[in-house]
């Protein structure tokens, strides 16, 4: 699923793309899926947002972490799936959630994979304050990084810390593991047990390892608005699991397993339980 760095990559390439179209016509729930959620009734998405013209695009942050904003007019979608590009002609997909159709005849669409939500709703202005900045953005910063810290359960694991609870919005499963790796800590690891420097170099990662995600275009993991791969190729994922079971620093071998609701991928040697 997307997370926080591939939500700057839509954003950015819905703001060249897509800014200055018209909705001609807005279809949403044409095939429903159980985990697919909206605002109200789908069925009001085509009054709500047909003669809507798109003016911008934001990565969402704060509690919307892992979602692209998308305003239209006065309307705003919070999109928390993929979303695709399809110039005029081109074949749509053939199940999809929420689908645009726009007035030059190139369409968006949202296809949910395991789950994710479609909002609609009406736009409104930004208060300015953010309670839960983007590790991306300067407020994210050191400072930030203690209180969030000190806030926590010490029992904590590494994952439950960073992925659960929506702590830091958009840090999900998939970034996490090479946000881990490069600060050479295990995921099961203790939040109690870290010292100093152990909290230091997992701030560190978790701001230079996002950037560098974003940067690349999203990881590979994952698909762009035009339906490529993303360019960043990640330490440890699916995908790096079926290039080598090896540690790139050690040779040693690497594991995956169960933990807390999802697959985790480390490596023992590089990453210490403490």
């Amino acid at each position: 699923m997307i997370e926080l760095p591939e939500t700057y990559v839509l954003a950015e390439q819905i703001n060249c793309t897509l800014v200055g179209k018209t909705i001609k016509a807005a279809t949403a729930n044409a095939h429903p899926h159980t985990f697919a959620w909206y605002t109200g009734d789908p069925a009001a998405y085509g009054a709500m947002l047909t003669d809507k013209t798109v003016v911008s695009a934001n990565p969402g942050i704060g509690s919307n972490g892992g979602s692209t904003e998308i305003l239209c007019g006065d309307m705003l979608l919070v999109i928390g799936t993929p979303i695709k590009y399809h110039t005029k002609g081109e074949r749509l997909p053939k199940s999809h959630q929420l689908l645009l159709e726009f007035d030059d005849g190139s369409f968006m669409s949202c296809t949910v994979q395991m789950w994710g939500g479609m909002f609609c709703l009406p736009a409104v202005k930004p208060s300015g304050d953010i309670v839960k900045p983007s590790p991306l953005e300067d407020a994210f910063n050191k400072a930030y990084w203690d209180r969030l810290l000190q806030s926590a359960k010490p029992e904590l694991s590494m994952k439950a810390l960073l992925a659960t609870e929506q702590r830091i919005p958009g840090l999900g499963n998939g970034v996490l593991h090479d946000i881990l790796f490069k600060a050479r800590l295990h995921p099961k690891r203790k939040l109690e047990t870290l010292s100093d420097d152990d909290k230091g170099r997992l701030f560190n990662s978790v701001k230079s390892t996002l950037k560098e995600m974003r940067d690349g275009g999203g990881r590979d993991t994952e698909k762009d608005l035009f339906n490529k791969w993303g360019g960043y190729q990640t330490v440890l994922s699916a995908n790096s699991w079926k290039r080598s079971s090896f540690c790139q620093i050690c040779s040693g071998n690497l594991v995956k397993e169960a933990y807390l609701g999802g697959a985790i991928y480390y490596c023992p040697s590089c990453q210490t339980l403490g």
